[in-house]
């Protein structure tokens, strides 16, 4: 059976999207800062059907989650940013276009029933019954890999609440955004973690945790 993985970039005050999130800026204002570690690696790069980029120690930590993922999970905002009905839903097909870099079938988590959307080598499914059905189905569609809990925080909130991630790996930015989403709001002492890896690069610190 396969680990359930967060991964995910977070400031270094604890948020992993900033104040006032739109269409236009769906990370909210400074969020982007979150990523600029993994914008410039060669896998990243690679990952999006791009050539170039940096071969560094966070391309490889890209590299990695790349090839151990076999499935992933996420949130209806992290979807399109949208809530309700589909069809007022102004982004209904999503962020990442006609070749999203996912490569391997994704579960959005939704109350809203919704067919199956293929787009290029990944298929979207729309989970309506929770959280652990969705996890189900994702480690079947995963096979002997990792099913990565991509977010956003509401989504990894609840699975963190319900014992269900067996390890993070926390990308934290040397930024603070002073407002935002937070990522572990609402997630209590019961939640017990062991460090397991930390990689450090001059634009990001890695750090994998065990989660008991």
């Amino acid at each position: 059976m396969g680990k359930l993985t967060l991964d995910i970039s977070m400031s270094l005050d604890g948020f992993v999207a900033g104040p006032d999130p739109s269409l236009d800026d769906p990370l909210g204002k400074g969020g982007d800062d979150l990523h600029q570690w993994a914008y410039g690696a060669a896998s990243w790069h690679e990952s999006h059907g791009r050539s170039g980029g940096e071969a560094n120690a966070d391309s490889d930590v890209i590299a990695e989650r790349v090839e151990s993922a076999g499935a992933t999970i996420m949130g209806r905002r992290m979807f399109s940013g949208g809530e309700g009905p589909w069809q007022e839903d102004p982004n209904p097909d999503a962020w990442w276009g006609d070749e999203p870099p996912f490569g391997h079938p994704v579960f959005v988590l939704t109350h809203h029933e919704r067919d199956p959307l293929e787009k290029g080598a990944t298929t979207f499914t729309f989970v309506t019954d929770g959280i652990e059905s969705a996890l189900d189905r994702a480690r079947a569609a995963a096979g002997d890999k990792e099913v990565a809990l991509a977010g956003g925080a509401d989504v990894a909130q609840q699975y963190l609440r319900a014992g269900l991630v067996d390890e993070m790996q926390i990308h934290i930015a040397p930024v603070f955004l002073g407002g935002g989403v937070r990522l572990f709001e609402g997630v209590g002492p019961d939640v017990r973690l062991e460090v397991t890896r930390v990689i450090e690069s001059p634009a990001v610190t890695h750090v994998r945790y065990r989660v008991g």
